[in-house]
C-alpha cells in the first residue's frame, strides 16, 4: 500500500518550511525533510487515516471530529517542535 501526498499536506509543508515526500520507511506514509535534504521525521502510519483522507471519504463534518479525537489522543507528544508527533499533527491533520 502506499501513501498518496495530498494538496492539504504540500500547503502544511510549505507552511512549516519543510519538504515532504513518499517515506521510504516501511510502515510509513510520508518523510519530512529540512530545506538543506536532512530528513528530519518519518510520520504518518500506513493504514490509518487522516484529516485530508477522511475528509474526501466520509465530508468535512466527520473529518473535523476525527481531527479533534486525533489531537485529544495524541495531547502529550504533538507540541514539541521538530519531533515526529509534531509533524504528524501539523502535516496530516
Amino acid at each position: 500500500m502506499s501513501y498518496r501526498i495530498t494538496n492539504y499536506t504540500k500547503e502544511q509543508a510549505s507552511k512549516l518550511g519543510v519538504i515532504v515526500k513518499p517515506s521510504t520507511v516501511k510502515g510509513k506514509k510520508i518523510d519530512v525533510f529540512n530545506k538543506k535534504g536532512e530528513k528530519l521525521a518519518s510520520v504518518g502510519a500506513l493504514g490509518y487515516g487522516d484529516y485530508p483522507t477522511f475528509k474526501s471519504k466520509h465530508g468535512k463534518e466527520y473529518a473535523d471530529e476525527r481531527r479533534k479525537l486525533y489531537k485529544m489522543r495524541h495531547e502529550s507528544d504533538r507540541h514539541q517542535r521538530g519531533t515526529p508527533g509534531y509533524y504528524a499533527d501539523k502535516l496530516l491533520w
